[in-house]
């Protein structure tokens, strides 16, 4: 098993452990998203960390440097709009905009299976 691979097993294994990092109180208020925000109060519970209020963010809940950004298959991720942005995505994992028609979504699906590239929203209907 490649290196790649074994780092990528680590990142989904940490990912399921992961906590869910929540703004504080965006449950109790509808003002506030869930996006998260560092807490800077200073009687804040979240900030003085008491463990019943969450976790907060830190670099230990990353992953493995190698392997950061890469979609689950190993293979770094490329958004495509048009069949000339094709060309500079080898060895990589394509995903086509969904602001792509139907008709050029086709020409370009038909010409990454061409270049054996790995479609990761190919519509069932496709070419």
């Amino acid at each position: 098993m490649s290196e790649k691979m074994k780092l990528l097993r680590v990142r989904s294994r940490h990912k399921a452990k992961k906590p869910e990092f929540n703004r504080h109180d965006s449950h109790k208020k509808v003002r506030l998203s869930t996006s998260w925000r560092k807490p800077r109060g200073l009687h804040n519970k979240l900030r003085r960390q008491v463990s019943a209020k969450g976790s907060l963010v830190k670099p230990g809940y990353g992953s493995p440097r190698f392997v950061k950004g890469l979609h689950p298959c190993g293979l770094p991720e490329v958004l495509v709009h048009c069949l000339k942005e094709l060309g500079p995505a080898e060895g990589c994992a394509v995903r086509i905009a969904s602001t792509v028609g139907r008709r050029k979504r086709i020409e370009i699906e038909s010409k990454a299976r061409e270049m054996n590239l790995k479609i990761l929203n190919p519509k069932a209907g496709g070419a």
